[in-house]
């Protein structure tokens, strides 16, 4: 693995409570320096409240959270002190350009001078913003504000990173470049730990996925490791549009592939159908299958806080 086994984020019997809605029964979870974990669930699972009693912004009704060995219950400072923060929405000045806010921000991190100058000009040329640095943010795209955005909340180096949606409004080519930039935080040695909506995100940049169901957590592995644990390939019918309508799994034994078939034909649907490995949706599936349907993936907003 590529980052230390010094533990960096820990959590022990966390539990939340709004009223008689249980949020968090009972988190235990340990990250190690430098590690990417990405925190998954339904709409209502508990990961904005988890990152909210990490972030020093929610306190927990019982339990311990540190970071850096730090209580954030205890020593809230200390623990604003080592940590970023991105929320969903872009907190952004309009009336100023990119550069006038960055350099604003560093020289409020503790840069001074030419320092804050040029931090904001790195911070400017790494998310791809240096074209448009002296542009009035009101100017910008949604997707040029959220790097922005972002540029901001990492302008001050910290050994932790939480990341709440953080490709929210990028296009896909503003996606991957967001990855190889969290990336190379992590192989710093930054620690990162997100919430996405979007599977692939978690699939392709985790070194871990943390998987909240119901208040708990259901899986904890790498994305391969739960993948492997749904097993069985699966069988998908797609529309004319390639979206998938139905599935069922296949054992990888040719009885199972006819009676997989056999069961979609019994179904009435119709479309093309393909063979593929299990993916993070088939996982989330088979971990939420106890209740009511819902969107596999909440929006952090979604969720009660």
């Amino acid at each position: 693995m590529k980052y230390t086994e010094a533990i960096v984020i820990r959590m022990r019997g966390i539990r939340k409570s709004f009223g008689d809605h249980h949020v968090l029964r009972g988190i235990d979870l340990d990250v190690a320096r430098g590690e990417i974990v990405a925190l998954l669930g339904p709409n209502g699972s508990g990961k904005t409240t988890a990152l909210g009693i990490l972030t020093t912004l929610v306190h927990p009704d019982a339990g311990t959270a540190t970071i850096d060995d730090i209580d954030v219950v205890a020593h809230p400072r200390e623990v604003q002190r080592r940590i970023g923060v991105t929320g969903q929405s872009a907190a952004v000045d309009g009336v100023l350009t990119g550069a006038e806010n960055l350099r604003m921000l560093a020289a409020l991190s503790g840069f001074r001078g030419r320092a804050a100058r040029d931090r904001a000009a790195e911070m400017l040329e790494l998310f791809g913003l240096a074209d448009a640095a002296h542009r009035r943010v009101g100017s910008y795209s949604g997707g040029m504000r959220r790097r922005l955005d972002l540029a901001l909340s990492l302008i001050a180096p910290t050994p932790v990173v939480f990341l709440d949606e953080p490709t929210t409004g990028l296009d896909a080519r503003s996606r991957r470049e967001l990855w190889e930039i969290i990336a190379r935080l992590a192989s710093d040695g930054t620690t990162v730990m997100l919430t996405t909506q979007y599977l692939e995100e978690a699939d392709q940049l985790a070194d871990r996925v943390l998987v909240l169901h119901e208040g708990r957590i259901v899986a904890d592995g790498t994305p391969a490791d739960l993948k492997a644990r749904v097993g069985d390939d699966v069988i998908e019918v797609v529309d004319d549009s390639g979206v998938p309508i139905a599935s069922r799994s296949a054992d990888g034994t040719l009885a199972g592939l006819r009676r997989a078939l056999d069961e979609l034909a019994a179904s009435g649907v119709e479309g093309r159908v393909s063979l593929r490995t299990p993916s993070l949706d088939d996982v989330f599936l088979a971990l939420t299958a106890a209740t009511a349907p819902q969107p596999l993936l909440a929006t952090a907003s979604e969720e009660h806080r």
